[in-house]
């Protein structure tokens, strides 16, 4: 009888028990120590990239704390199958960003350089699909002195939730052109085109999301679905959902993953010990164990 059931069951319902048993408990079950996340040993490299096979990340736990080195973020990205490296018009020369307090940066409005809250989102969401972001890196160098903290969520329990609560949402949200991100005619170094697309989409069996909780100037589709399913989304984001972990990154730590949903909370710096983080994004996927 439990063969029959299998064989009849709907594949998305394979997918999601599959999905829902192996998932991590809390937040402590992500954590992954390593001795040096410049030189993952097999073992260190292969129980990473398991976490992320349940979760779509991981936090690896180093004793690197208040070493800058940004090696530290590109060597772990190129041992867990991470080559392609998506810089943008604020990154370093390197490719990689410096997360940290620049007035002359976050004067402009690019928030993940001020010490204000992040909403929810994923990273890209403003890219054209030929410039999509499928995994980054944030290595914590020095944690701010209070506040910083993430909430992290992965995308694909997001589209189980949603389409638990109505199959229609995630329906809604697969349209072209379910959410349109204005253009950005401002910045002379950042210029692009309105650019609309789909929150779910799938690429080579995976799924990809594309999100973010920001209003101002944001188009959704007017019909009434699509608004419910956005809704519907806001409140999972900012519930006690046991799906939704809190970090909070400490120096030597790190968040590795396949773009999830996440925000950040306000902070402040001690004097003379800002927070820094390291952020380096990817056109990859991390590799499988």
């Amino acid at each position: 009888m439990f063969a029959l059931n299998a064989v009849l069951q709907d594949p998305f319902e394979r997918w999601r028990e599959r999905k829902l048993a192996r998932y991590p408990r809390r937040a402590e079950d992500l954590v992954v120590e390593v001795r040096d996340p410049r030189n993952l040993s097999d073992s260190e490299a292969g129980e990473i990239q398991r976490v992320c096979g349940a979760a779509n990340m991981a936090v690896y736990a180093s004793p690197l704390a208040n070493v800058a080195d940004k090696d530290i973020a590109r060597r772990l990205g190129a041992r867990l199958g991470l080559a392609r490296l998506q810089a943008n018009p604020l990154a370093d020369e390197d490719g990689i960003s410096s997360l940290e307090v620049a007035p002359e940066k976050s004067g402009r409005g690019y928030i993940p350089y001020s010490n204000r809250r992040l909403l929810w989102h994923t990273d890209g969401y403003y890219n054209a699909p030929e410039q999509r972001i499928r995994a980054f890196i944030l290595h914590c160098v020095r944690p701010a002195a209070a506040g910083g903290e993430n909430r992290v969520l992965d995308p694909e329990i997001a589209y189980i939730l949603l389409r638990d609560a109505d199959p229609r949402y995630v329906a809604a949200l697969s349209a072209p052109d379910a959410m349109t991100i204005p253009a950005n005619e401002e910045d002379p170094a950042a210029q692009r085109g309105a650019q609309a697309g789909p929150v779910f989409s799938f690429e080579g069996g995976t799924l990809h999301m594309r999100y973010t909780a920001r209003t101002r100037s944001i188009e959704w589709r007017p019909d009434e679905v699509t608004q419910a399913a956005v809704r519907r989304l806001r409140e999972i984001l900012d519930s006690d959902s046991p799906y939704v972990f809190r970090l909070k990154l400490q120096g030597g730590q790190g968040l590795v993953c396949n773009n999830v949903l996440h925000d950040r909370s306000e902070f402040s710096d001690a004097p003379g010990a800002g927070r820094l983080v390291y952020r380096a994004r990817y056109a990859d996927r991390i590799g499988p164990a």
